[in-house]
């Protein structure tokens, strides 16, 4: 599954971070954040309109992400499966 599509209020587990080509500045970003494999993520709200942008909680930081970036962090369920 992908962060994009992670309902509000449900968390999963950071699989990786999908690279659109080489140097991909945004994935790197994302990494930098600790968008990294392992890491436990919480979907906390969805914007009003069209569902952007998306506040994600990694521990106790919080992010706004647009929907595009959020499709790039794949995951897995928070009890390992999926």
């Amino acid at each position: 599954m992908l962060l994009s599509e992670l309902a509000k209020g449900d968390s999963a587990v950071v699989l990786q971070v999908d690279d659109n080509g080489p140097n991909d500045a945004i994935a790197q970003r994302l990494r930098d954040l600790g968008f990294v494999a392992g890491e436990p993520v919480r979907l906390v709200a969805r914007g009003p309109l069209g569902a952007d942008p998306l506040l994600v909680q990694i521990g106790y930081t919080r992010f706004a992400l647009r929907r595009a970036e959020a499709a790039r962090v794949r995951l897995a369920a928070a009890n390992g499966q999926g």
